[in-house]
């Protein structure tokens, strides 16, 4: 069966969404057993996969031909130890977030809505590590188009009336960003005559002449513009703010921690792995300076806006814009160290921002909503979870010890390598400006007068305590070990960079 895991990661969720709505419907509750199982499934193949090539050569990989119609003219599944970070890192999440969202589901989820937001959960996973993992461009496509149409249908079933205008934003949002990308695939396919990433490289290196064709340059500014409104790059990052405060708990979880994350990831993937540094280098130095500008204006203005909010989800949407930011400036840097910062905070954003989000939904579930002033207290009421605000809010930060300290480290170091040295009190900048949003936090949870009333009066249960936990002990692991400086090195080589 090992043979056979990058295709069962993707099989086995997307078949146990078809059938978890006719088990929902037959035992009420049973469904959520069947997804925790397909996602632990999913997590025990990508570690298993991210081990493998890890143990390997630095260009190693994993290729699995679909129907063993081998590529160009079949589909590809390609893991290797870039993508094998990111597969990881959504089957993880997914795992955590089927564990944590069992009681708030009950709250914010009518019962018989329950088995249909199981399955559109496991469609967005599903379109998550299929983005992740194929080695086709046009099968990204469809995998991305999967991801999306599930990503609005999760924020539209949120329980108020602006769920669905948030969902209808992202929709619109979302559908523009796809065209872009549809459009550099078909001028990359008209310039090519080929869909497999492995072949347009082999032919681009074959043939570099071709970089100077104004279909390939019009190919790569499309996917930049898609993949920027994708992640919600600042100033394209519009639809982000609604669609996480209005979106489910359980969604805003999942959705947060991963969902731009992965589009960053592609962007990484179509940068480094198809067009190539050289091109990068010498081809659009006018799209890298804009980019330049738009990751510092993100990574400065994203904490700014995120100080003025009232209510906690909205706080940590605008706070995902500046953090953003970072993952793309490992791009624009384009050195080793740029590129190892991006690929640790990939890490430290999935496990703080999902971290935050359990806090928020915490709150969520105790009070009916996410008032950042129903905090006051919390650590008196709910040690746990005002523990978990406090690590991760840390690690947004870049507090030493921390993943947010490395990978702000290595942004920095790269940054002086690139002769960018306007980025560094860039960084410290956002780091001060975020400090005082989480001081703002901690100054509630942690000192709030004696005789106010907290409006959390107890934990929530530990199936929500848990999963946080984990995900703030995440940040302190990739913070302290070494281990996850070396797997980004390395990834960073097999992107082409450094020896």
């Amino acid at each position: 069966m090992t043979q056979h895991l990058p295709v069962l990661v993707i099989v086995v969720p997307l078949l146990t969404a078809l059938i978890v709505p006719l088990v929902e419907r037959v035992r009420r509750g049973s469904a959520w057993y069947l997804v925790t199982g397909a996602l632990l499934f999913s997590t025990y193949a990508a570690i298993q996969m991210l081990v493998q090539v890890s143990s390997g050569p630095i260009e190693g990989s994993i290729r699995y031909a679909l129907g063993a119609w081998s590529a160009p003219m079949g589909i590809e599944y390609v893991v290797d130890r870039v993508n094998g970070i990111v597969l990881t890192m959504v089957a993880v999440v997914g795992l955590i977030s089927a564990v944590w969202m069992r009681p708030s589901l009950k709250m914010e989820i009518r019962e018989q809505a329950r088995g249909s937001y199981y399955t559109v959960f496991l469609l967005c996973c599903v379109g998550f590590m299929g983005m992740t993992i194929t080695g086709d461009i046009f099968n990204l496509y469809v995998f991305l188009e999967i991801a999306s149409i599930t990503s609005y249908v999760l924020i539209a079933m949120g329980k108020r009336r602006q769920a669905l205008y948030a969902g209808y934003s992202y929709l619109i949002v979302g559908s523009i960003g796809a065209t872009f990308i549809l459009l550099g695939i078909g001028h990359l396919y008209m310039r090519t005559g080929v869909l497999s990433m492995a072949d347009i490289v082999a032919l681009f290196e074959a043939n570099p002449e071709l970089f100077e064709k104004s279909d390939v340059r019009v190919a790569f500014a499309f996917f930049t513009v898609g993949l920027a409104m994708k992640m919600a790059l600042f100033p394209l990052h519009g639809w982000q703010p609604s669609a996480y405060t209005q979106a489910p708990s359980a969604a805003s979880l999942f959705i947060a921690a991963t969902s731009t994350k992965v589009s960053a990831y592609v962007f990484y993937r179509i940068s480094f792995s198809v067009f190539g540094i050289q091109f990068l280098e010498s081809a659009l130095p006018v799209i890298r300076d804009g980019l330049l500008v738009m990751a510092a204006a993100a990574i400065v203005l994203g904490p700014l806006l995120a100080i003025r909010q009232n209510n906690l989800k909205r706080l940590l949407a605008y706070s995902s814009v500046g953090q953003i930011g970072y993952i793309m400036l490992g791009v624009v840097l384009l050195n080793m160290d740029g590129v190892t910062g991006g690929l640790i905070h990939f890490w430290n954003h999935a496990a703080a921002k999902g971290a935050l989000f359990c806090v928020a939904g915490a709150l969520v579930y105790r009070t009916g909503s996410a008032r950042i002033a129903d905090l006051a207290g919390m650590g008196r009421t709910a040690p746990w979870t005002a523990t978990v605000l406090t690590i991760s809010g840390c690690s947004m930060i870049g507090v030493p010890l921390t993943a947010g300290f490395l990978s702000k480290w290595y942004l920095g170091a790269g940054a002086l390598a690139a002769d960018r040295w306007m980025i560094v009190p860039v960084l410290l900048a956002s780091s001060i400006f975020t400090a005082i949003y989480v001081w703002r936090l901690l100054s509630l949870v942690w000192f709030a007068p004696k005789e106010a009333v907290p409006a959390v009066t107890k934990e929530v249960p530990w199936a929500m305590r848990g999963p946080a936990l984990v995900l703030a002990a995440g940040c302190l692991v990739f913070g302290l070990s070494s281990i996850s400086v070396s797997i980004a090195r390395d990834a960073a080589r097999a992107l082409g960079l450094g020896s």
